[in-house]
């Protein structure tokens, strides 16, 4: 598989940044995560995306902000032209449909989400097919967010993609012997994290849970510009392609 970071950005944007996209390329195209900047980012491409699915990891702003502005395109590129304007699949964590929306709602209106995307809600655990791919949620710990992880695989290799989350052994069972594991690593240390329930892993958090894995590679990201990096880490960055 390819994957091309469309953006890796914090809660809070690097300089320039977009915030969380990746792009898996092969005979369909599937983006976990859309974040602010991703739909401006995949439109450089043409003038509106044509890929086949999205799958979001969990509800926070800067892992799905995106949607909306999605929505409104949809809208507006029919409404003007006349023509089908392509619905990619939506695979969203238990309760997402509903959770949709009530936030339809709020910056449009019910069935917003249903009228731009094939909707579906994935469950823990149970493997689910989305851009000719086999993809596993397994939940994470992200404060009291429910959040998701995602394995996901071709037949030939797998990528293992932590979304948010703190430490823990869920971080393992997403990427054990997995090709890629992008993994978060929003701290300088796991002491920043001072929530009852945490929340991110720090760099040497992500390492132990790459190790424990056992998987190929390690790709840190949703990393602050704000700290370093040590050169011995592969960080992304917004372009980034990577084969594996």
């Amino acid at each position: 598989m390819k994957l091309t970071v469309i953006g890796c950005s914090p809660a809070w944007p690097n300089p320039g940044g977009i915030q969380s996209g990746y792009l898996l390329d092969g005979a369909e195209t599937l983006l976990l995560d859309c974040g602010p900047g991703v739909l401006a980012q995949l439109r450089l491409a043409g003038e509106w995306p044509s890929l086949d699915a999205i799958a979001l990891t969990h509800f926070h702003l800067d892992h799905c902000g995106d949607l909306i502005p999605w929505v409104w395109g949809t809208f507006y590129l029919r409404s003007s032209s006349g023509e089908t304007v392509h619905r990619p699949d939506l695979w969203v964590p238990p309760g997402g449909r509903e959770r949709l929306r009530r936030i339809g709602t709020e910056f449009g209106f019910v069935g917003m989400f249903e009228d731009a995307f094939f909707l579906y809600e994935y469950e823990p655990g149970i493997p689910f097919e989305a851009a000719g791919k086999t993809v596993v949620g397994t939940r994470m710990q992200h404060y009291r967010t429910e959040s998701y992880g995602f394995r996901v695989s071709d037949g030939e290799s797998t990528l293992a993609y932590s979304g948010d989350s703190g430490p823990g052994p869920y971080l393992v069972e997403v990427a054990t012997d997995a090709d890629l594991f992008v993994c978060e690593a929003t701290l300088a240390s796991g002491d920043d994290d001072d929530k009852e329930v945490r929340g991110h892993l720090s760099l040497d958090e992500a390492e132990a849970a790459f190790e424990a894995a056992g998987a190929k590679r390690l790709l840190v990201t949703h990393r602050p510009s704000e700290l370093d990096t040590p050169t011995r880490f592969e960080l992304a960055s917004d372009g980034l392609v990577v084969e594996f």
